[in-house]
């Protein structure tokens, strides 16, 4: 495989990863979404038609360079859907603002020029331009229309179109790079920026080059290496594009990964918590098989994976129940438990924060012994966490403990301190 032909490969791959994972959020609905989506299904295939795949699959239709009038019009509307994107996500910021003006006015026209530039390029392919060429007079283009007149009006607003469209998205790219506090974001859009002034470099490149043509046809020679030139400048463009586009994608995905585990290591936690007390979950616990022990991953499955519409909503919502959960125990439990669960931790020979998070831990598991108590107000109760973050670490600590402590282990509910016995549990 040759260097370009292993470049558009990866351009391809990246591009159809891209589609692939913004399936689920297309599927939701989410007008942005499917826009960005849109834009990356249109950039996959008309650089798989530069392929020599995706030209075995078109050229049977008998056609000559019909791939490659497919594969410049599904890159206008790529960019007239990437347009929309970028039209729709800025606007949001501020509608008075000068950069949002005039994206909103090149996206209005640039919608309308799409569709006149994909029929004037049609008109051309199919009226002016010589198609009894094929690629044994040149592999390339250009290179079979090199000295038709409208092979420069058939470029040239291909170019056009191209470059204008580049231009803005490159502007607002580089301004919210500017303002972009996350480093990760900043990085992509910057790059984003980056590759879109390749990409107008490429478009006034080839529209330099292909003018003159008009009045006197370059050698084959000068043809190749403007090829190859040029298409070196596309190729580097649209991968630092297409790789800060995945850069910020990449760390919510990283991001979205992680919520998931946590959610999973509470998962445990939470699903005995709101079977114990009714009425704190918003959506209920799998119960297959009623619960029993042989549908556990199928359980677990599906309450992780269903309801909520990201990882992140659903790690916010198993925190609030569980703290839903533990104010409702606090009106049955006895007054010290929490001092006799610590009593218990301290014994076993925890220290500090270690001693707290497995006293939390006790207290929960012998607490859901009273679930069904008759409700008063609420005992004293102290847990770990002034913001979320902290939070979801300190729950993860105590559940760790609650998953690793037998309900037998730590029968503190109805003892007294002196009658409490002490036992060893796996320490974290």
């Amino acid at each position: 495989m040759s260097a370009p032909d292993a470049i558009i490969t990866l351009i391809v791959a990246l591009l159809l990863l891209q589609v692939f994972l913004r399936i689920p959020a297309v599927l939701r609905g989410q007008r942005r979404e499917r826009s960005l989506w849109g834009a990356f299904a249109a950039f996959a295939t008309s650089w798989w038609l530069r392929t020599d795949l995706g030209r075995a699959v078109i050229d049977p239709l008998g056609i000559n360079d019909l791939a490659t009038l497919l594969k410049h019009v599904l890159a206008i509307v790529g960019v007239c859907v990437l347009l929309t994107y970028v039209t729709d996500v800025y606007a949001d910021e501020d509608t008075t603002a000068h950069h949002i003006k005039i994206t909103s006015l090149v996206h209005r026209v640039a919608a309308r020029a799409s569709i006149a530039t994909v029929l004037c390029l049609a008109g051309v392919f199919f009226l002016t331009l010589d198609r009894t060429k094929t690629g044994a007079d040149s592999p390339y283009f250009i290179g079979r229309h090199i000295g038709e007149p409208g092979l420069v009006l058939y470029m040239g607003l291909l170019y056009l179109y191209t470059a204008a469209s580049a231009a803005v998205c490159g502007y607002q790219w580089g301004w919210a790079a500017r303002r972009a506090r996350r480093w990760p974001l900043r990085t992509g859009l910057a790059m984003m920026s980056t590759g879109m002034i390749l990409i107008i470099l490429y478009a006034v490149l080839r529209t330099a080059f292909l003018v003159p043509t008009a009045v006197a046809a370059p050698s084959t020679e000068a043809v190749a290496q403007h090829e190859q030139i040029t298409d070196a400048v596309l190729y580097g463009g649209f991968l630092l594009w297409l790789v800060g586009a995945v850069t910020p994608a990449t760390r919510s995905l990283l991001g979205r990964i992680q919520c998931m585990r946590t959610v999973i290591r509470l998962h445990p936690l939470w699903r005995d918590l709101v079977l114990a007390v009714e009425g704190n979950a918003l959506y209920k616990p799998s119960l297959l098989l009623g619960g029993h022990r042989a549908a556990a991953l199928m359980n677990l499955a599906r309450d992780v994976l269903s309801h909520d519409a990201t990882p992140q909503i659903r790690l916010g919502r198993y925190v609030t129940e569980i703290r839903d959960v533990i104010h409702e125990l606090r009106r049955r439990v006895p007054a010290d438990l929490l001092q006799r669960a610590r009593a218990v931790a301290e014994a076993e020979g925890h220290r500090g924060t270690d001693a707290a998070a497995v006293a939390e831990a006790y207290w929960l598991k012998s607490a859901l012994g009273a679930a069904s108590h008759p409700a008063g107000a609420p005992v004293r109760f102290e847990t770990a966490g002034d913001d979320f973050p902290s939070e979801v670490t300190w729950l993860m600590r105590v559940a760790d403990v609650y998953r690793s402590a037998s309900q037998t282990a730590v029968p503190l509910i109805g003892k007294t301190a002196t009658e409490q016995p002490v036992h060893h549990t796996s320490r974290m």
